[in-house]
Protein backbone atom coordinates (compact mmCIF):
# COMPACT_ATOMS: atom_id res chain seq x y z
CA UNK A 1 0.00 0.00 0.00
CA UNK A 2 1.26 3.34 -1.11
CA UNK A 3 0.03 6.55 0.00
CA UNK A 4 0.89 10.35 -0.46
CA UNK A 5 0.03 12.66 2.50
CA UNK A 6 0.06 16.28 1.84
CA UNK A 7 0.05 19.35 4.31
CA UNK A 8 0.42 23.04 3.79
CA UNK A 9 -2.77 24.42 1.57
CA UNK A 10 -5.16 27.16 2.89
CA UNK A 11 -6.23 31.00 2.37
CA UNK A 12 -4.03 33.57 1.86
CA UNK A 13 -4.12 37.43 0.35
CA UNK A 14 -2.90 38.29 -2.97
CA UNK A 15 1.20 38.33 -2.34
CA UNK A 16 1.32 35.93 0.06
CA UNK A 17 3.39 32.74 0.33
CA UNK A 18 2.24 28.97 1.19
CA UNK A 19 4.09 26.19 1.51
CA UNK A 20 3.03 22.81 0.07
CA UNK A 21 4.54 19.31 1.16
CA UNK A 22 3.98 15.51 0.43
CA UNK A 23 5.09 12.79 1.63
CA UNK A 24 5.14 8.87 -0.05
CA UNK A 25 4.34 5.96 2.59
CA UNK A 26 4.40 2.39 2.28
CA UNK A 27 6.21 -0.23 0.54
CA UNK A 28 8.23 1.86 -2.00
CA UNK A 29 11.20 0.59 -3.42
CA UNK A 30 12.41 3.96 -5.43
CA UNK A 31 10.97 7.36 -5.98
CA UNK A 32 11.41 8.66 -9.80
CA UNK A 33 9.48 11.96 -10.45
CA UNK A 34 7.28 13.96 -8.31
CA UNK A 35 5.52 16.78 -9.01
CA UNK A 36 2.77 19.04 -7.79
CA UNK A 37 0.03 19.43 -10.31
CA UNK A 38 -3.50 22.25 -9.89
CA UNK A 39 -6.86 21.73 -10.68
CA UNK A 40 -8.91 25.16 -10.60
CA UNK A 41 -12.89 25.48 -11.11
CA UNK A 42 -14.00 24.79 -14.15
CA UNK A 43 -10.15 23.71 -15.52
CA UNK A 44 -8.56 20.19 -16.06
CA UNK A 45 -6.32 19.62 -14.17
CA UNK A 46 -2.64 20.99 -14.93
CA UNK A 47 0.72 20.05 -13.93
CA UNK A 48 2.36 23.13 -12.04
CA UNK A 49 5.70 22.08 -11.69
CA UNK A 50 8.01 18.32 -11.53
CA UNK A 51 11.41 17.25 -9.95
CA UNK A 52 13.31 14.52 -10.81
CA UNK A 53 15.31 11.83 -8.36
CA UNK A 54 18.31 13.70 -9.43
CA UNK A 55 16.80 17.79 -8.82
CA UNK A 56 16.22 18.42 -12.19
CA UNK A 57 12.93 20.76 -11.88
CA UNK A 58 10.56 22.32 -14.49
CA UNK A 59 7.70 24.83 -13.93
CA UNK A 60 4.49 25.58 -15.64
CA UNK A 61 5.23 28.92 -17.60
CA UNK A 62 3.12 31.31 -15.44
CA UNK A 63 4.71 30.07 -12.19
CA UNK A 64 8.27 30.44 -12.85
CA UNK A 65 10.34 33.13 -10.60
CA UNK A 66 7.62 32.26 -7.72
CA UNK A 67 7.19 28.51 -6.99
CA UNK A 68 10.16 26.58 -5.92
CA UNK A 69 9.75 22.66 -6.32
CA UNK A 70 12.12 20.71 -3.76
CA UNK A 71 12.55 17.55 -2.62
CA UNK A 72 14.39 15.22 0.00
CA UNK A 73 14.79 11.72 -1.57
CA UNK A 74 15.71 10.54 2.22
CA UNK A 75 12.21 11.21 3.87
CA UNK A 76 10.40 10.49 0.00
CA UNK A 77 9.25 13.80 0.67
CA UNK A 78 8.23 16.65 -2.29
CA UNK A 79 7.98 20.38 -1.26
CA UNK A 80 6.39 23.41 -2.96
CA UNK A 81 7.32 26.59 -2.08
CA UNK A 82 4.40 29.29 -3.44
CA UNK A 83 5.67 33.24 -3.42
CA UNK A 84 3.80 36.18 -4.74
CA UNK A 85 0.65 34.22 -4.55
CA UNK A 86 -2.03 35.40 -6.91
CA UNK A 87 -5.43 34.02 -7.24
CA UNK A 88 -5.77 32.64 -10.32
CA UNK A 89 -3.36 30.33 -7.86
CA UNK A 90 -6.15 29.14 -6.16
CA UNK A 91 -7.40 25.83 -6.67
CA UNK A 92 -6.35 21.87 -4.88
CA UNK A 93 -3.29 21.27 -5.54
CA UNK A 94 -2.52 17.69 -5.62
CA UNK A 95 1.01 15.41 -5.24
CA UNK A 96 1.90 12.72 -7.58
CA UNK A 97 4.69 10.53 -7.83
CA UNK A 98 6.05 7.50 -10.08
CA UNK A 99 6.71 5.12 -8.11
CA UNK A 100 8.35 1.31 -7.52
CA UNK A 101 7.32 -0.75 -5.63
CA UNK A 102 9.65 -3.95 -4.16
CA UNK A 103 9.31 -6.62 -6.29
CA UNK A 104 7.75 -5.02 -9.19
CA UNK A 105 9.69 -3.65 -12.08
CA UNK A 106 7.15 -1.11 -13.12
CA UNK A 107 6.55 2.42 -11.91
CA UNK A 108 3.72 3.17 -11.18
CA UNK A 109 1.52 6.90 -11.01
CA UNK A 110 0.30 7.98 -7.63
CA UNK A 111 -1.73 10.64 -6.24
CA UNK A 112 -2.40 12.55 -3.15
CA UNK A 113 -6.12 13.75 -2.08
CA UNK A 114 -5.54 17.10 -2.82
CA UNK A 115 -4.97 20.37 -0.59
CA UNK A 116 -6.87 23.62 -1.32
CA UNK A 117 -5.10 26.80 -1.84
CA UNK A 118 -7.51 29.80 -2.32
CA UNK A 119 -5.84 33.56 -2.51
CA UNK A 120 -7.98 36.10 -2.20
CA UNK A 121 -7.36 39.86 -3.90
Amino acid sequence: QVQLVESGGGLVSAGGSLSLSCVAYGSIYAIRTMAWYRQSPGKERELVASITRDGISSYEESVKGRFTISRDNAKKAVTLQMNDLKPEDTGAYYCNADILKPASDIYRSFWGPGTQVTVSS
